[in-house]
């Protein structure tokens, strides 16, 4: 039992931004969203929705960051916790226009999802290719 719940059990939720540093903005409010709209016209804007009681999300996030190569200036990358945040998450499909999955990448451009993934092809969006 232990395994298990070392592999999917619940961990701090701070883990995966504590293991590494990592630009990860918070993605905690409704608000966010329209913000993100905006900045998506002069900077590309991604979202990392994330399950932290989801092993699979656990594995794709450090994938993920473990592969990242674009810089800062280049992009902002917001941290969405779905458990935590589950009326933010909701509404970010709705705005995006993309159905929930999870764990989920959408990529933002002009106001507009120019690329989303999820689960393993997470790590097969090429992210220079919107800059």
């Amino acid at each position: 039992m232990t395994l298990f719940k070392s592999l999917f059990g619940k961990k701090n939720k701070k883990v995966e931004s504590d293991k590494n540093p990592f630009p990860w903005i918070p993605l905690t409010t409704v608000e966010q969203l329209e913000e993100i709209n905006k900045k998506s016209s002069s900077k590309l804007q991604i979202i990392f929705k994330h399950s932290t009681s989801c092993g699979i999300s656990r594995m794709v996030i450090n994938m993920f960051t473990g592969g990242f190569n674009l810089s800062e200036s280049s992009a902002d990358i917001y941290y969405l916790d779905l458990h935590q945040y589950r009326e933010v998450s909701n509404e970010t499909g709705y705005k995006f226009q993309v159905m929930h999955q999870s764990p989920q990448l959408l990529v933002i451009k002009d106001g507009v999802v120019v690329a989303h993934a999820s689960h393993g092809a997470i790590s097969e969006v090429d992210l220079e290719k919107y800059l």
